[in-house]
Protein backbone atom coordinates (compact mmCIF):
# COMPACT_ATOMS: atom_id res chain seq x y z
CA UNK A 1 0.00 0.00 0.00
CA UNK A 2 2.74 2.49 1.06
CA UNK A 3 4.12 2.02 -2.77
CA UNK A 4 1.07 2.72 -4.44
CA UNK A 5 0.51 6.38 -2.01
CA UNK A 6 4.13 7.37 -2.39
CA UNK A 7 3.43 6.68 -6.47
CA UNK A 8 0.56 9.02 -6.69
CA UNK A 9 1.96 11.69 -4.76
CA UNK A 10 4.75 11.76 -7.43
CA UNK A 11 1.83 13.01 -9.93
CA UNK A 12 1.21 16.84 -9.35
CA UNK A 13 1.88 18.87 -6.47
CA UNK A 14 2.46 15.43 -4.34
CA UNK A 15 6.07 16.41 -4.10
CA UNK A 16 5.11 19.13 -1.62
CA UNK A 17 3.90 16.38 0.74
CA UNK A 18 5.75 13.63 3.06
CA UNK A 19 4.71 10.56 4.63
CA UNK A 20 5.43 10.54 8.21
CA UNK A 21 5.49 7.72 10.69
CA UNK A 22 5.91 7.89 14.42
CA UNK A 23 6.28 4.95 17.12
CA UNK A 24 4.05 5.77 20.09
CA UNK A 25 4.14 3.71 23.17
CA UNK A 26 0.46 2.01 24.24
CA UNK A 27 -0.45 1.96 27.51
CA UNK A 28 -0.03 -1.89 27.84
CA UNK A 29 3.72 -1.12 27.25
CA UNK A 30 3.14 -2.37 23.11
CA UNK A 31 4.50 0.15 20.70
CA UNK A 32 2.07 0.81 17.22
CA UNK A 33 2.57 3.34 14.49
CA UNK A 34 1.03 6.82 13.94
CA UNK A 35 1.01 7.86 10.11
CA UNK A 36 -0.49 10.67 8.06
CA UNK A 37 0.50 12.27 5.10
CA UNK A 38 1.44 16.03 5.81
CA UNK A 39 2.72 19.22 3.71
CA UNK A 40 6.74 19.71 4.31
CA UNK A 41 6.59 22.98 5.81
CA UNK A 42 4.07 21.03 8.52
CA UNK A 43 6.54 17.95 9.55
CA UNK A 44 8.27 19.34 12.64
CA UNK A 45 5.30 20.30 13.82
CA UNK A 46 3.56 16.87 12.86
CA UNK A 47 6.22 15.35 15.13
CA UNK A 48 6.12 18.08 18.15
CA UNK A 49 1.94 17.38 17.97
CA UNK A 50 1.27 13.75 18.05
Amino acid sequence: MAKKVVASLQKGGGKEHSKVIKMVKTDKGSYSFKEEIVHNDKVKEWFDKN
